[in-house]
C-alpha cells in the first residue's frame, strides 16, 4: 500500500463521525477522572485545614468552636453562590437530566468552576452532603462543553453528557459498570441507547485513570460475605420493608427543608450559615455526621464496635442534617448520605437480628451493605445502579440474591409512598413532569384546582325529584352534588339516577336516591383524577379539601379535563419553544449565513434519507433544489448527486456541511 493510500485511509477514518465521537468520549472520560480526583484531593485539603490544623490551634476548653466551622463555611458558600454562582432554576443531577431531555445536553458549563469550589468548601467544612452529585456535574459539563464547542448534534452532545456522568461515578467509586448504569438509568432514562459504546469507553478510561493514581481498591472495604442459613432471606426482606419508607421519608425531608428555608427572605449567606451552625452543633456530639461520612460507612462495614442505638441515632441525624444542609444552600449531593443512612440502618438491623437469632451467626456488615443499596435505590429509583454499585464493591456473587430482594422491595414501597425519585421530584416542583419513557404526561402538569369549575349548582337533600329534574333541564351537567341542611357534601345525583327511577317514585326527595360520591382534591394532578373517573365510569367528581372532606370547593367534569389537556399541551409547546428561543438568543445575526451547497459526486450523504444525516445542531436545511424542481425537505427525502441544499447555519456548522457534501 502506497504512502498516499495510507494517508487517504487515515483521513477517511478520522472523518468517521462514530470514531470521532468515540475518541472524544475517551477524552471526556480521562478529563472527568482527573477532574474528580482533583476535586476529592482539594476536599481533603480543606477538611484537614478546617478540622485538624485550625481546631488544633484552639485550647482544649474552646473545642466547642468546632460548631462554628460549618457555620463559617456556610457563610462563605452562600456569598460565593450569590455573587458568582449564576441563576439556576434546577441544579445538580436534576438539572443535567432536564438538559438531556429538552435542551440537547446543553449545560451552562461556564459556572462549573464556581459550583465546584462551593462544593469543595461545603464538604470540606463539614456540611452533611455528598461529593457524587458535584462529581457528576464535572463530568457532564465537560461532555457538554465539547459537544457545544464542536457543534455536535443534540443526540451526540447528550451522549457526551451521559459519558461524562458515567465517568464521574466510575471515578468516585472505582466502579465503571455502575457508572454506565447510572448514566443509562438516571441521566438518559433508557437502557436501550444507540451510543452505549461511547458511554462505556468514557467510564472505563476514567476508571483506568483512577486506578493508576489511587490504586485498585474500591471505595469501601468489605469483609467476605457468607450466608449461613436460608433463614437469613426473610430477614433481608424485612430490611427492604424498612428501607422503602425511610427512602421516601428522606426524599420528603429534602424538599420540606428547601420549602422551609425559602419562605424566609434572609440573605442567602445567612441561611447557609444558620444551616451550618445546626450541623456543627450536632457534630459536637456526633462528629460522624459531618461531611461525606465515608469513614463511618467503612467502620460499619468493618464491624467496628458500635451499638445499635448509636447506629439508629446516626441514621436519624443524617436524615435530618442532610436536608438542613441542602435546604440551607450548601452545595453537594444526596447520593452519599443515602449510602450512610442505608449502612446505619442495615448495620443496626443486622445487630438486632444477631441478638434475636444468635445461632445463625449473622454478619451485621452484610446487612449494612444491602441496606446501602436498598436506601439508595429507594431514593433515586435506580435499582440496577444501586445493585451493580454495591456488587462492584464486593466482587462477590453470593451477596446478589439478598441484595436484589431488598432493593426490589425497597423500591416498590418507596414508589408507593413517593412516586417520584429525589431527582424527578425536584423537576416536578419546577413544572417539568418527567416520565422515564422520554415523554412528559401533560395531564400531570396541571392540578385539579386549576381545571375545576368553581361556580356550580347544587341540590339539597330535601329537594323533590321534580325540582331536581327542572335543575338538570336548565344545565348541561349530567351530575350535581347534594348537600344537607348544614351545607356539607353528602352525595351526588346524576341524570342516570333520575332516568332509572320508576314513575311511582317521582314524588320522592333527592335524599332518598343520591349516592355517596368518589371525590377529588385540589392539589392532586388531573392524571390521577382522570384515572379515578375511568375506574368508576363517572363523568364528574366533587372536589373537597383533604382536611375537610365534607366541604365542597368545586366540581371537576370530563369537559374540564379535556380543556385542561389542551392547556397542558400548549404549556409543553411553550416550554420547548422557550428552550429553542434561548439557543437562538445566543446567535447574533452576523453569525448566521444562508448558502447554497451542491452535493458532489461521491459525497458520503448521497443516497441517504435526510433524517439519517447528522447535520450540526446550529443549522437548518431550508430547501432542496433538484434540477428545476424545488423540494421542501422532509425526513424521508433522499439526497442525490447534484442536489443543491439551501443551508441556514453558523460559520463552523456551515463548514461541516460543506465537507459532508463534498466527500
Amino acid at each position: 500500500m502506497t504512502k498516499n493510500r495510507i494517508q487517504f485511509v487515515f483521513q477517511r477514518v478520522l472523518a468517521s463521525r462514530s470514531l470521532r465521537l468515540g475518541l472524544l468520549s475517551a477524552l471526556v472520560g480521562l478529563l472527568s477522572g482527573a477532574g474528580v480526583w482533583l476535586f476529592k484531593f482539594l476536599i481533603e485539603i480543606v477538611k484537614k485545614f478546617s478540622f485538624t490544623t485550625l481546631i488544633g490551634l484552639l485550647p482544649t476548653n474552646l473545642k466547642w468552636m468546632l460548631a462554628l466551622v460549618p457555620m463559617v463555611g456556610g457563610a462563605l458558600v452562600g456569598l460565593i453562590m450569590y455573587y458568582f454562582g449564576g441563576k439556576q432554576k434546577v441544579g445538580g443531577t436534576a438539572g443535567i437530566i432536564q438538559s438531556v431531555e429538552i435542551a440537547g445536553g446543553r449545560l451552562r458549563y461556564e459556572h462549573l468552576p464556581v459550583h465546584t469550589a462551593a462544593a469543595i468548601l461545603s464538604i470540606g467544612t463539614g456540611a452533611s452532603v455528598g461529593p457524587e452529585d458535584p462529581s457528576v456535574q464535572i463530568g457532564a459539563n465537560l461532555g457538554s462543553f465539547f459537544g457545544q464547542k464542536l457543534h455536535f448534534s443534540e443526540e451526540q452532545t447528550s451522549t457526551l453528557v451521559a459519558a461524562g456522568a458515567a465517568a464521574a461515578i466510575a471515578a468516585a467509586f472505582n466502579a465503571p459498570i455502575a457508572g454506565v448504569f447510572f448514566a443509562l438509568e438516571i441521566i438518559i432514562g433508557d437502557l436501550a441507547v444507540s451510543n452505549l459504546g461511547m458511554i462505556l469507553v468514557a467510564s472505563v478510561i476514567s476508571s483506568v485513570f483512577t486506578q493508576a493514581v489511587s490504586g485498585t481498591s474500591p471505595a469501601f472495604q468489605v469483609h467476605a460475605y457468607t450466608m449461613n442459613s436460608g433463614w437469613e432471606i426473610p430477614m433481608y426482606i424485612g430490611l427492604g420493608l424498612l428501607a422503602g419508607p425511610i427512602s421516601a421519608l428522606y426524599v420528603k425531608l429534602l424538599y420540606t427543608s428547601q420549602d422551609f428555608f425559602s419562605q424566609y427572605q434572609f440573605p442567602r449567606w445567612l441561611k447557609t450559615a444558620a444551616a451550618g451552625l445546626a450541623v456543627g452543633c450536632v457534630g459536637l456530639f456526633l462528629p460522624q455526621i459531618l461531611g461525606v461520612g465515608y469513614d463511618t460507612i467503612t467502620a460499619i462495614l468493618s464491624q467496628q464496635k458500635m451499638t445499635i442505638w448509636l447506629l439508629i441515632t446516626l441514621m436519624a441525624m443524617k436524615l435530618i442534617m442532610t436536608p438542613i444542609s441542602i435546604g440551607g444552600g450548601f452545595s453537594g449531593g444526596v447520593f452519599a448520605p443515602s449510602l450512610f443512612i442505608g449502612a446505619a440502618l442495615g448495620g443496626a438491623f443486622g445487630m438486632a437480628m444477631n441478638a434475636l437469632f444468635p445461632s445463625l451467626g449473622i454478619t451485621s456488615s452484610a446487612f449494612a451493605l444491602v441496606g446501602m443499596a436498598a436506601v439508595l435505590a429507594g431514593a433515586v429509583h435506580a435499582p440496577l445502579t444501586a445493585s451493580i454499585l454495591l456488587f462492584e464493591m464486593t466482587s462477590d456473587y453470593r451477596i446478589i440474591l439478598p441484595l436484589l430482594l431488598a432493593v426490589a422491595i425497597s423500591l416498590m414501597i418507596s414508589q408507593k409512598i413517593q412516586s417520584r425519585s429525589v431527582y424527578s421530584l425536584g423537576l416536578a416542583r419546577r413544572g417539568f413532569y418527567l416520565n422515564r419513557g422520554k415523554e412528559i404526561d401533560v395531564l400531570e402538569t396541571i392540578q385539579v384546582k386549576e381545571a375545576m369549575t368553581g361556580h356550580y349548582q347544587t341540590l339539597c337533600e330535601s329537594d323533590s325529584i321534580e325540582t331536581a329534574r327542572k335543575k338538570f333541564a336548565g344545565l348541561h351537567s349530567r351530575g350535581l352534588p347534594v348537600e344537607n341542611a348544614k351545607g356539607d357534601l353528602c352525595g351526588i345525583l346524576t341524570v342516570g339516577d333520575l332516568e332509572s327511577l320508576p314513575l311511582d317514585k317521582e314524588s320522592g326527595i333527592v335524599g332518598h336516591y343520591h349516592i355517596n360520591p368518589a371525590v377529588s382534591y385540589p392539589q392532586e394532578t388531573l392524571s390521577d383524577a382522570l384515572k379515578r373517573m375511568s375506574q368508576l365510569n363517572v363523568g364528574q367528581l366533587p372536589v373537597v379539601m383533604p382536611e375537610s372532606p365534607k366541604t365542597l370547593v368545586g366540581m371537576l367534569y370530563r369537559e374540564d379535563v379535556i380543556h385542561a389537556y389542551a392547556v397542558a399541551s400548549q404549556r409543553r409547546l411553550e416550554q420547548r419553544y422557550s428552550v429553542q428561543q434561548k439557543r437562538l438568543d445566543t446567535i447574533t445575526p452576523e453569525q448566521v449565513q444562508v448558502t447554497e451547497i451542491t452535493v458532489e459526486r461521491g459525497a458520503s450523504i448521497t443516497g441517504k434519507y435526510l433524517k439519517e444525516i447528522q447535520f450540526p445542531s446550529d443549522s437548518v436545511i431550508a430547501s432542496l433544489r433538484r434540477k428545476n424542481q424545488v423540494i421542501i425537505p422532509r425526513g424521508n427525502s433522499v439526497i442525490k448527486e447534484g442536489d443543491v441544499l439551501v443551508v441556514v447555519a453558523q460559520g463552523p456548522a456551515l463548514e461541516t456541511i460543506r465537507k459532508i457534501c463534498t466527500s
